[in-house]
């Protein structure tokens, strides 16, 4: 059968990648199209679109880039129309998503669509569940908590488990070379504090600099910073002092590596969650105490980090917009640089969220969902 997919951000392209591979179990003559990234590219078919060209983040980044997401919104549909697949997979990326959606159940109804990984429509944005139950098929979600969100609004949808569970059970399954990983980038034996500045261009800039100053007053740590693979190293070269390590492709090893880590909220929260490092979270936004009034009264959910939201309670510090400033990050920062009771309290709290995602097999899980559908129509 033919899937074509669409994953708009290195995320998406991880996991799409994934559920392609399970797939082809499944479907060993399966045929791929997709908008997405090098992870796709690596298990086969054909790149209409690498999704480094799609990822603009903020208003301001879409108005600028309005006709190039048009452009690219046009060969998606040509695309479609043209390969005419079997299935219509999409992934996370609801912007762009939900009007190829649209597109589709308007123009092609007899095509099935299909939505890996729910946007965060319980946090805000709660009105797109109209576009969801008026465009969507099927829904595969990763969250546990989302299936109670969307029963709420009458429409059913599938827990499949985490992907990001998947992701370091495979990473955990293979064995860890410390002393060879050290060789290979040239680090020294201080404990590592990992920086994750987040995997586009607007949260770098935005969040790695007030990380790289703190991060900095402790010497007895050597700093790390995990490249996104969307992004080129001389966009990181301004930004990071000299002698700072940036390394791209090795997100997990780091964080394996890693004594502790400051991390831009996202799938890296939940990630380094799972591997057990302690954490801050931050989260970077112009405006001084204004972004925090205005998530008190329109986001619809307590924390903006996903170990908090599976917890349903505060595991990890989170620092957004005015809270994230250098007294509060070194306050936050300290107590997880050395032995103390806040950071037994937070791996407690990690094994807490890892027993409510439950086991590895989400990309498994799906796959046997999508061909199953498929092959009893």
């Amino acid at each position: 059968m033919k899937y074509f997919l669409v994953a708009g951000e290195a995320s998406g392209d991880l996991h799409a990648s994934n559920l392609m591979r399970e797939l082809l179990v499944l479907d060993p003559k399966a045929e791929f199209r997709f908008l997405g990234g090098d992870e796709m590219a690596a298990i086969g078919g054909q790149p209409v679109k690498h999704y480094r060209d799609m990822a603009f983040m903020g208003i301001i980044a879409v108005v600028l880039h309005a006709r190039t997401i048009l452009k690219n919104m046009t060969l998606c549909r040509e695309e479609i129309r043209s390969w005419k697949p079997d299935v219509l997979i999409l992934v996370d990326y609801a912007g762009f998503n939900l009007k190829i959606a649209r597109y589709v159940k308007e123009n092609i109804p007899e095509l099935p669509v299909y939505f890996y990984i729910s946007p965060k429509i319980w946090a805000w944005k709660e009105y797109r569940i109209k576009s969801f139950k008026r465009y969507i098929d099927k829904m595969f979600v990763i969250l546990p908590f989302e299936t109670e969100f969307f029963a709420k609004h009458d429409f059913p949808v599938q827990y499949v488990g985490n992907p990001s569970v998947d992701s370091v059970a495979r990473f955990r399954s293979e064995t860890f070379d410390r002393s060879a990983f050290i060789a290979r980038y040239g680090l020294d034996e201080r404990p590592v504090l990992a920086v994750l500045p987040g995997s586009r261009k607007a949260e770098v800039k935005a969040n790695l600099p007030l990380m790289l100053e703190v991060a900095s007053k402790y010497p007895r740590f050597q700093m790390v910073v995990a490249g996104s693979p969307g992004l080129e190293e001389s966009f990181y070269t301004p930004l990071i002092p000299v002698g700072t390590k940036l390394i791209f492709g090795e997100t997990y090893p780091i964080l394996e590596l890693a004594y502790t880590a400051l991390v831009t909220s996202g799938t890296a929260t939940l990630e380094t969650g799972l591997i057990s490092t302690p954490q801050v979270v931050c989260y970077a936004v112009h405006g001084g105490s204004l972004p925090n009034k205005i998530f008190k009264r329109f986001m619809h959910v307590p924390y903006i980090s996903l170990v908090n939201l599976i917890a349903g309670r505060l595991v990890v510090p989170e620092l957004m917009g005015a809270l994230f400033n250098k007294m509060q990050l070194t306050t936050a920062l300290e107590p997880l640089l050395s032995e103390t009771p806040e950071r037994k309290a937070m791996l407690e709290g990690y094994a807490e969220v890892r027993k409510k995602l439950g086991k590895p097999g989400a990309a498994v899980h799906t796959a046997s969902l999508i061909y199953q559908a498929l092959t009893e129509k």
